[in-house]
């Protein structure tokens, strides 16, 4: 059986979904798309190709084991995109959390039940139907759990906005011990402006360190808490392109090694002058979906 374990984004790693990009199916049609960023790379002619996405997730593996990191694949299912493993499910304590996601995604839920079955199924708690949540916007910090939301009225206008207030309120009440902090967060169906989840703006690294992007929230104050509580000397503000290629979504492995994107030039050297060890893969074709490195993992047990 698996003992969940997660408190924090950055303790060190030991057991990890890791989604796949195999048979992930055909370029989508232009509806069919779930993200303004997918949409642009469709109409363009750009969209990524399977065998480069399969390429990128290998490397990340790769990474996963050589710091001796436990991981689980979903089952193939055909024609099906299960590369954002985020998604679907995701951790906070010693509980896991199903997702109520996009309907026509429920099938990804079905393709981890081999590790679902290692789970004690009292520590797996299936939210309520009008409860959205996606685990891009849930966050374990320690005392604190920070949620991304959107709570205007045109919240169902909107395929990019995936939590609600009612995701904000169940969670508090699961964790009554936990202080729950939200953030709205800026919909678009401009890409260059959606912050599609609160780890496409906001990401605490080890080192008391962590990356923001002021324009993904909403609420100013919001943001400003956020600097006050890292203080601004330990935050790495990126720029809107940055934001857009996903600069945010790195992936701490443990306090002092993060994976990243190795285009990321200017968030990796500042990494690196922070003290970090920095694991460099490829991972821009898979930014073409509006998802990265945080995205395509679901952590089970951290130290």
């Amino acid at each position: 059986m698996l003992k969940l374990n997660i408190k924090d984004e950055i303790a060190p790693l030991k057991a990890v979904v890791l989604g796949t990009a195999k048979s992930c199916g055909p370029t989508p049609a232009p509806e069919d798309a779930y993200d303004p960023k997918s949409l642009e790379h469709i109409l363009a002619g750009t969209y990524p190709l399977e065998a480069d996405m399969i390429r990128e997730m290998e490397a990340f593996a790769a990474v996963f084991r050589k710091y001796g990191v436990t991981v689980f694949r979903p089952e193939v299912l055909e024609n099906c995109n299960q590369i954002f493993s985020r998604d679907i499910a995701f951790v906070i304590e010693n509980k896991l959390i199903i997702a109520n996601i996009l309907p026509d995604r429920e099938q990804e839920v079905e393709a981890i039940l081999h590790v679902l079955d290692k789970i004690d199924e009292k520590h797996i708690l299936h939210p309520p139907e009008e409860v959205h949540v996606e685990g891009g916007d849930v966050m374990p910090w320690n005392d604190y759990i920070f949620i991304g939301t959107y709570s205007a009225a045109d919240y169902a206008e909107h395929i990019t906005a995936r939590t609600n207030k009612k995701a904000v309120d169940w969670i508090s009440r699961q964790f009554p011990n936990k202080n729950i902090k939200s953030f709205e967060l800026r919909k678009s169906k401009n890409a260059r402006e959606n912050a599609l989840h609160l780890d496409c703006c906001f990401q605490p690294l080890g080192k008391g360190k962590a990356i923001l992007h002021k324009n993904g929230f909403l609420v100013e104050d919001e943001y400003e808490w956020l600097v006050e509580f890292f203080g601004p000397e330990n935050i790495f503000e990126i720029t809107a392109d940055e934001m857009y290629h996903m600069f945010s979504n790195v992936f701490s492995i443990s306090p002092d090694v993060v994976v990243s994107e190795k285009n990321f030039t200017r968030l990796n050297s500042w990494l690196r002058d922070q003290g970090f060890t920095v694991e460099e893969i490829p991972y821009a074709e898979i930014a073409k979906q509006e998802g990265l490195l945080r995205c395509s993992t679901l952590p089970l047990i951290r130290e």
